[in-house]
């Protein structure tokens, strides 16, 4: 049964729709009452420098669109992207190549379009376009897309995607879905990424933005976003962390929130008063505006030490229509419907790969990540980029898993098999609640984080799950079904630039397939003179110029 605060919870029914205006900022930092800016899926998403202050501090970003955050990509079930992004950066403090990667979107069989630079694709140099040609068959709800090129993203290159399903099981739970109540959690820094990479251990954010506007301590008082609502409607806040590095804790004073997304797979309705974020994830929650018309404050404090809302640091202002343009005096709490996410449950009880046992997959792995000195490693190997991208050795003929780069960092795993893997929280010094983001696939945890015992009967299925604390052992299972190499890395940005990730290099017997569909705009965009990479790849005796002349004969 679903829960009685989204079914019935509401006092008042209206037979009319109404807007929610978030304001947001503009590129100059100045706020904007407008919605936010949307674009098709097929588009061209253009990465410029601006100078913007989202919580009144001037600094050179890296944006796409020139906005903070970019403009949501909205797109309608099955349909096909077709996205250039345009490499137009030109500040020097700051990377000047790029690449984009649309985290959460599966890219069956365009492994080739996924974004990840050194990954899958070379990356965006100054100057120049790479066209992404993908569809996500099935996938619908909320996800987001990043630069995934150094840090690049913590710089702002990053905002939301949304995939409307015009039958989604859950619209008798909420009235308005729009680009409007769309939520977006980040944290913001006034050093550019160059800098902060110096830093080896915590980096704590200047703020926190909601829907790109904030303060930080000492800062002027610069506006915050506010979330209009009308008393007696139900709305479908779709909530992305954006973040580079903290963890929030997501609250509304005075409402709850029934969970009914999670990274784009529905659950079954679940009500809670608080919401972890990671960095990565993605919820849509119900929130029925039941409350007397009156300003609330939303909340997102981060898990980095001494948060404050003084000032209103780490907050919005939910606005009631007819509600006075001042801000709130609600209290936080009391908190008693706490999250937990093995309690969420897929909506269409998808089931788990293999025999439901731990250790009883097709494949096991074990993923220990420890820290020394700041420098992240995963069974005892600190992940490097590698020279070549991983896909370009794959489809190069590489004889043995062995012969991948980066060494020790490449898993090779066979097609369509069970990948059990296990995430054991120990020997990591810093860095709070790990996020750890698969690419290519949506899994299974079987295990999640605060739970010793595996759930082999409905567990959630996402793309970016929490490692926990010391003692967890989060695991979580596939199926590889997807060829091409797949990142699989802490999403805290900092740490994967620091070492925190590995490649999983999947149905190899497969790519025959894959390489049919890639451009030759995607080899164009590596140099042309790889000499030294080829030496070290040693089979690979056919130049990146020339990928047209792969054929199946190589793909052994």
């Amino acid at each position: 049964m679903f829960p009685y605060s989204v079914l019935a919870g509401c006092l008042f029914s209206l037979s009319h729709t109404v807007s929610v205006v978030s304001s947001r900022s503009n590129y100059d930092g100045s706020p904007s009452s407008a919605p936010p800016f949307t674009i098709k899926p097929v588009t061209d998403l253009v990465v410029v420098n601006k100078v913007i202050a989202p919580d009144g501090f001037a600094r050179s970003a890296t944006l796409a669109g020139g906005i903070f955050p970019g403009p949501l990509i909205k797109a309608q079930k099955n349909d096909h992207f077709s996205i250039n992004v345009v490499n137009r950066l030109h500040d020097k403090d700051m990377p000047l190549s790029t690449s984009v990667h649309w985290h959460g979107i599966q890219q069956k069989k365009t492994n080739w379009a996924d974004g990840a630079s050194f990954v899958t694709q070379c990356p965006i140099p100054q100057n120049r376009s790479f066209l992404h040609e993908f569809s996500a068959p099935n996938q619908t709800g909320t996800f987001w897309y990043h630069s995934h090129f150094s840090t690049q993203y913590c710089d702002g290159l990053r905002g939301p995607l949304v995939i409307y399903d015009p039958e989604d099981p859950h619209q008798d739970l909420y009235d308005i879905d729009d680009e409007n109540t769309i939520i977006t959690l980040s944290d913001w820094y006034h050093d550019p990424t160059p800098k902060l990479n110096k830093i080896f251990g915590p980096i704590t954010s200047n703020s926190t933005l909601i829907n790109g506007l904030g303060r930080y301590p000492g800062g002027p008082k610069s506006p915050l976003s506010i979330i209009n609502v009308e008393q007696g409607k139900r709305y479908r806040f779709r909530i992305i962390g954006l973040s580079c590095d903290p963890s929030y804790n997501f609250t509304i004073d005075g409402h709850t929130m029934t969970i009914i997304e999670a990274d784009g797979i529905e659950t079954v309705p679940e009500t809670v008063d608080s919401l972890p974020v990671l960095a990565g994830q993605r919820y849509s929650v119900v929130v029925c505006a039941n409350q007397p018309v009156d300003n609330y404050w939303v909340r997102a404090p981060s898990n980095f030490a001494n948060q404050t809302f003084a000032g209103g640091l780490s907050q919005a202002i939910l606005r009631y229509n007819g509600a006075p343009d001042e801000d709130p005096t609600s209290t936080p709490g009391p908190y008693i419907l706490p999250f937990n996410e093995g309690k969420l449950a897929s909506l269409l009880s998808i089931p788990v790969p293999g025999f439901p046992e731990i250790g009883k997959a097709d494949v096991h792995i074990n993923l220990l990540a420890t820290t020394v000195n700041g420098i992240f490693r995963v069974n005892n190997v600190t992940y490097h980029n590698p020279p070549t991208p991983v896909l370009l050795q794959m489809l190069s003929g590489a004889q043995h898993p062995s012969d991948l780069l980066p060494s020790g960092s490449v898993y090779e795993l066979p097609s369509n098999k069970v990948v059990e893997i296990t995430l054991p929280y120990t020997g990591l010094l810093f860095g709070g609640t790990h996020p750890i983001h698969l690419h290519g696939h949506t899994f299974a945890v079987v295990r999640t984080s605060g739970n010793s015992t595996p759930n082999f009967v409905n567990p959630i299925w996402r793309d970016t799950v929490s490692m926990g604390s010391k003692g967890d052992n989060v695991t979580i299972r596939f199926v590889t079904d997807n060829s091409g190499p797949w990142f699989i890395h802490c999403h805290i940005d900092f740490h994967l630039n620091h070492g925190f990730a590995v490649v999983m290099a999947e149905a190899r017997d497969q790519l025959p397939n894959l390489n049919a569909g890639i451009p030759a705009s995607w080899a164009s965009l590596c140099p042309s003179n790889q000499t030294s990479s080829q030496a070290r790849l040693g089979s690979f005796n056919t130049t990146i110029s020339h990928l047209g002349s792969f054929n199946k004969t190589t793909l052994t």
